[in-house]
């Protein structure tokens, strides 16, 4: 069974291609224009273990917000998509991760429920030419259309690379748990019988 999915998103701010194959080796690339977030989307596929290619054009020369959001949307919405029915899941995951002096942990619930909760300290607002403030609104966007629970906090970290990067990895370990199949589960993990 493969999981596979291509999203195509197009409105007047961002044109988006998205392919995602859930159960790949961690070959992932990015090209949206804004050099940090396809460092991040990157980090992203590796440590999940996804087969991840992200095309975007979008509107950069008002600024990357558009970009971001959109790609947020898109892969989402690719990785509901590519879950299908979400049968045999482990449906929960979590990870701790260190990257130097910060250390994140991140929750998933892959319910068809989307929720966040975000906590991270105050960082300096450029890395490059990404705003740092739009990290919160990529889970936001991700996890709107992806329709999953997801809590990520930030427990230390002072370097702005270090605090959006470790995120992008213990969100990635996350689902790279919550997405396993699991041959002890029949059917969809829940009791409402639905996901």
């Amino acid at each position: 069974m493969s999981r596979f999915s291509r999203i195509e998103r197009t409105t007047k701010e961002s044109k988006v291609l998205i392919e995602l194959e859930i159960d790949g080796t961690g070959v992932a690339s990015s090209d949206t224009g804004v050099p940090f977030f396809d460092h991040m989307v990157a980090q992203l596929g590796k440590h999940a273990g996804f087969d991840l290619r992200v095309q975007t054009e979008g509107d950069l020369e008002i600024d990357a917000h558009h970009t971001v959001e959109d790609t947020s949307i898109a892969l989402g919405s690719a990785l509901r998509e590519a879950l299908g029915d979400k049968s045999g899941l482990r449906r929960f995951g979590d990870a701790l991760v260190p990257l130097d002096e910060t250390l994140v942990q991140a929750a998933v619930d892959l319910s068809g429920r989307p929720y966040v909760v975000h906590t991270e300290p105050e960082v300096v607002e450029l890395i490059g030419t990404y705003d740092t403030t739009l990290t919160r609104h990529i889970w936001e966007s991700f996890t709107s259309s992806a329709q999953v629970c997801l809590h990520v906090r930030v427990l230390a970290g002072r370097n702005a690379h270090h605090v959006v990067e470790a995120q992008f990895k213990a969100v990635a370990r996350a689902l790279r748990d919550a997405v396993a199949l699991d041959p002890r589960v029949a059917g969809v993990p829940s009791t409402k019988g639905s996901l």
